[in-house]
């Protein structure tokens, strides 16, 4: 299949922008044109690539073929850098998967610390991140996956602990007579979303078996510890979020010493290795200051 790189970057432009209009302005080209060379490529492809809308987003086809484009870019950025022109990858966003609780404690910093680069984030459970890479519409993953992906390299970067929390109102309302099966499955419950599977896990390993109680469904990592301050429910909240608010009793730990560790590692497209590497020595670095090892 031949492609042509002008429609390659409209199509990745509208995605990105969100429209048609800012499409047209980021490219320097009428709206118009932009049109044309959608419909030539969606031609060509056989197949629908946008879905017309505010935002528009892409199909499964249009966001691969915008991830095809921006690794194009990487790599045009790289050998321009490789012959003394241009910073890598300067006006080529880096698409990343991450999940919610990394970004919301310790994975900005690594982002801050390689100028000159732009970031694409795509939010997603460490369990299921890997998954994009898989497709190959990002070119790194925080995951929960060790094995690499084909293609991929992995990088073990620590453990990010989870506790089991709510409010000291919360707690002596529904677990006054301790934290049981029979307990737990009529506590309100936070879920960020239907990935989400570290309360089902706390609950099979600290009280032995699977109960499914009502739940609140939150996606926000901030919102999670704001809820169950507040009494909302109770939930697993990564202990970098919640250390300071169980230091000053506004958050009591359901079992005490029963953390939940989830490790995470760092993969990224070996293909664009050299392009990815700054933003991989950051990841490293940040994830070093943040979290325990995981262990051999």
């Amino acid at each position: 299949m031949h492609l042509d790189y002008g429609q390659l970057r409209a199509l990745s432009a509208i995605l990105r922008t969100g429209s048609f209009e800012a499409a047209a302005a980021e490219l320097g080209i009428t709206q118009s044109a932009v049109s044309q060379r959608l419909k030539a490529l969606e031609d060509q492809a056989g197949a629908l690539l946008v879905h017309r809308g505010q935002p528009c987003t892409g199909t499964d086809a249009g966001r691969r073929l915008a991830a095809h484009m921006d690794h194009v870019g990487l790599l045009e950025g790289q050998l321009k850098s490789d012959l003394g022109a241009l910073t890598p990858g300067s006006d080529t966003p880096l698409r990343i998967a991450v999940n919610a609780d990394s970004l919301a404690t310790w994975f900005l910093p690594a982002l801050a610390s390689v100028p000159g680069l732009l970031f694409d984030l795509l939010v997603d459970d460490q369990d299921f991140s890997a998954d994009w890479l898989r497709k190959g519409e990002v070119v790194g993953a925080i995951t929960a996956n060790a094995r690499p992906v084909a293609g991929c390299d992995s990088t073990p970067l620590g453990n990010l602990a989870y506790i089991a929390t709510c409010s000291p109102a919360f707690f002596a309302r529904h677990f006054a007579n301790g934290v049981t099966s029979d307990a737990v499955q009529h506590a309100p419950m936070l879920r960020f979303d239907q990935k989400d599977a570290l309360q089902a896990q706390w609950m099979q390993k600290h009280l032995g078996n699977k109960v499914t109680p009502p739940s609140h469904r939150l996606p926000s990592s901030q919102g999670f510890v704001d809820a169950a301050c507040l009494g909302l429910g109770w939930g697993m909240n990564p202990e970098l979020l919640v250390r300071d608010h169980i230091a000053q009793g506004r958050l009591v730990p359901l079992l005490p010493d029963t953390p939940l560790n989830t490790p995470l590692y760092w993969q990224s497209t070996r293909l664009l290795r050299d392009a990815v590497e700054p933003l991989t020595r950051a990841v490293k670095m940040a994830a070093r200051k943040a979290l325990p090892p995981i262990p051999a």
